[in-house]
């Protein structure tokens, strides 16, 4: 098959235009039409230099400049059926390759005599005809997270938002083709109220320039990040104030204006009372305001950001006042929720948490709790925390969900509930890991390090983690709707930068049998009442059923513990491996290491590290050869007699070995033995692989010159006992065998 390549590159643009796109919803619908447009040009045979993507409120897109103007020709051979075939045959020939006649093919001689032979050539196609073609499909199927249903019959919309106009051009020139009743065209509009248009627009470039100089629209969505953040820094440095960054609102706000302008707002100084989280939360969510704080102080001060989506004739005062008033009316509202929920204590509120579902399979909130509060003294001697305040602290650790405050910002979850211990006198060990508890929420966020607040955070997070387990409802994929990978990796973090050592596996199990316990409970309780209900209903005794009379409830129950704790600290190994990838710590190196059956995520990890820089040196490289190739002469033996290879080497062979090779491997080993162990002994792995890389000589000189499979059946075994005794040496240190390369 040949191509013959297109001769041009043009120019691509195309935008839609449509009422208020939710800001949230832009950044992934820039990248999902770079993904499904641009590679459907591609898989047409398209290619281009650059292609930019652009979105703001009403409008989004791509430009894709250096586009080829037509696909490739192809020049296709095609081989068919032997001359003198069935007609069956040749006609199926013809009919796959779209020829007509067999006159149109070749024959071609080879070793089995002539064959027919079609070439087919398929000319390169406009890429306006590509484009035409494919726009209206990418745009039927786009997967908005929500859309809206406009119109009726063939004109019927399944959008995000209303379409208004949309804009193709290629090389200046339209690109004719109708969607959603809409025809294409070459007309765009600005800012409602500074620049509406319409424009006509002949190239990508001029069509930036005519949206900002007629327009008045910043058609970047980085671009009116960084004009907002410079702005709105600006107008809080002329009053003496600092900007609080947020740089997930920096994002939301720039999809909200189309002409920002930053207007430094003031609020009522008496709301200054409420908690600071209460004010910037209520500023975010609802107002979509920056924060302000005093620089010397580093409080909030009374004082907001608000950005405009256009001038004012007054500056913006009125804008700014206007923006105040409706904050007081929300800081008034979350000054009511902070007054009514002081007046009933934490303790009094977990109580409400039966009434919270925390999954219907798993149970109430209150269930969970107690789970967590049992736990927490399990980890509150690996935290050197107090097992009563661990506990305290986790029974009171999702008080604050029924309070009128969370209730309406759930966000604040946590942050209240420390607000309302540390008022109702709670010790601040207590009140802390209330917030503390829910943390790391992500890869940037702060592991909690106090000894209560950790042995609230890894309980919590392992009891989610165990009863999802116990109930099947496991990650797969891409898809984790409950967030345990997060969860594993929180309790990584903690137990790695918090140097906490136990057995992780002794922890999982403890916990998933408490949880395996607890759903029995249920289960029984159900069928209990299922049966008083039934016997009710027919108004006589039921009789008890026993379908499986060789039935033993407790060796089932241990197996479906011994069973979920395995899979668990298995997938706690793969979210590891996840965690030290960025150390450049390579998952075949944890794998050699989780080998050796070490559940102690410390010392795996120290184990990992000290492995993977070993690795990385000449020694490491020459040894781990070296281990190979004794162990794959061993794997060769062992096959042949069903075995593996035991034992010592014999004391005539181990007293008069017939090479010297073969004495000085001996003794490297006993010595290796002895250092090896003692560093393991001590934990300093380092030294370990130094030991270990004093066998890389011996082991080089031993196969240089020593025959292992020698014609003597006894000094063959002797030899292959030694290579044992390197793989068993080696291997305790790590499983070099799973090591790849």
């Amino acid at each position: 098959m040949t191509d013959t390549a297109a001769t041009s590159s043009s120019e691509l643009l195309f935008e839609i235009f449509c009422e208020e796109i939710p800001a949230r919803m832009q950044p992934r619908a820039e990248a999902d039409l770079e993904r499904l447009l641009g590679g459907k040009l591609k898989e047409a045979g398209l290619s281009w230099d650059t292609l930019v993507t652009f979105a703001g409120p009403r409008r989004f897109g791509l430009a894709i400049k250096g586009l080829q103007s037509k696909t490739k020709d192809v020049r296709e051979e095609r081989k068919g059926p032997r001359v003198g075939a069935p007609e069956q045959a040749i006609a199926g020939f013809l009919r796959g390759a779209g020829l007509n006649s067999i006159d149109q093919c070749e024959t071609r001689s080879d070793k089995k005599g002539e064959s027919y032979v079609a070439i087919i050539e398929k000319p390169g196609r406009a890429a306006t005809d590509v484009i035409a073609e494919t726009i209206p499909g990418v745009m039927s199927g786009f997967p908005w997270p929500k859309s809206m249903k406009i119109g009726e019959g063939a004109l019927v919309q399944r959008w995000v938002r209303p379409i208004h106009r949309l804009l193709c051009i290629f090389d200046g020139a339209i690109v004719p083709f109708e969607v959603f009743g809409l025809k294409s065209g070459n007309i765009t509009e600005g800012h409602r109220m500074m620049g509406p248009g319409p424009f006509e627009i002949s190239s990508f470039e001029q069509y930036t320039q005519t949206l900002i100089q007629d327009g008045c629209v910043m058609q970047q969505r980085k671009d009116r990040e960084a004009l907002i953040e410079s702005q709105a820094k600006k107008v809080c440095a002329d009053a003496g104030l600092e900007l609080v960054d947020d740089k997930g609102l920096l994002s939301e706000v720039a999809g909200l204006v189309e002409h920002p302008i930053a207007l430094l707002g003031e609020m009522d100084p008496d709301f200054l009372d409420l908690p600071p989280e209460v004010i910037t939360l209520t500023m975010k969510t609802h107002q979509k305001y920056f924060a302000v704080r005093d620089p010397k102080t580093g409080d909030l001060s009374a004082h907001f950001v608000v950005v405009a989506n256009q001038k004012a004739p007054d500056g913006g005062k009125a804008i700014a006042q206007g923006n105040a008033r409706v904050l007081s009316a929300r800081l008034s509202d979350a000054r009511h929720f902070w007054d009514n929920d002081r007046k009933t204590p934490l303790s009094a509120r977990v109580d409400e948490l039966k009434k919270i579902t925390f999954h219907e399979k798993l149970g109430t909130v209150a269930e969970k709790v107690g789970r967590v509060a049992e736990l927490s003294g399990d980890f509150a001697t690996v935290t050197g925390a107090d097992p009563k305040l661990a506990a305290r602290a986790a029974l009171l650790a999702k008080a604050d969900l029924v309070s009128e405050m969370v209730y309406e910002f759930a966000d604040l979850q946590g942050a209240m509930g420390r607000y309302y211990a540390l008022q109702q006198g709670e010790d601040a060990s207590v009140a802390d890991a209330i917030k503390a508890h829910y943390q790391p929420q992500g890869p940037s966020d702060a592991v909690p390090t106090a000894p209560v607040s950790a042995a609230v955070a890894l309980a919590d997070k392992l009891d989610t983690l165990a009863g999802f387990w116990a109930i099947d409802e496991k990650p797969t994929g891409s898809k984790d709707p409950f967030a345990l990978r997060r969860a594993s990796l929180g309790i990584i973090r903690i137990v790695l930068e918090g140097g906490l050592r136990f057995s992780m596996l002794q922890a999982i199990a403890r916990q998933y049998q408490r949880v395996d316990n607890a759903l029995s409970r249920a289960e029984h309780q159900a069928k209990r009442e299922a049966v008083a209900e039934a016997q009710a209903a027919v108004g006589q005794p039921l009789v008890a059923v026993r379908t499986n009379a060789n039935a033993n409830p407790l060796a089932e129950f241990q197996e479906r513990v011994r069973t979920g704790t395995r899979s668990l600290f298995a997938f706690f190994g793969d979210r590891l491996k996840v965690h030290l990838r960025e150390e450049g710590v390579r998952h075949d190196v944890i794998d050699a290491v989780f080998a050796l059956g070490d559940d102690d995520l410390v010392r795996v990890t120290q184990r990992a590290r000290a492995l993977q820089a070993f690795l990385n040196t000449e020694d490491g490289t020459a040894l781990l050869a070296g281990f190979n190739r004794a162990a794959n002469i061993l794997k060769a033996e062992e096959k042949k007699g069903g075995k593996p290879f035991t034992g010592a080497c014999s004391d005539a062979y181990v007293a008069s070995p017939p090479e010297d090779a073969e004495k000085a491997l001996m003794a490297a080993l006993a010595a290796v033995r002895v250092s090896a162990g003692a560093a393991l002994r001590g934990e300093d792995f380092t030294a370990a692989m130094a030991s270990l890389a004093t066998l890389r000589a011996p082991i080089d000189d031993f196969f240089d010159t020593v025959k292992v499979n020698a014609d003597d059946a006894d000094l063959r075994r002797n030899r292959l006992l030694l290579l044992a005794d390197i793989r068993g040496s080696i291997c305790s240190v790590a499983d070099f065998g799973r090591i790849e390369g």
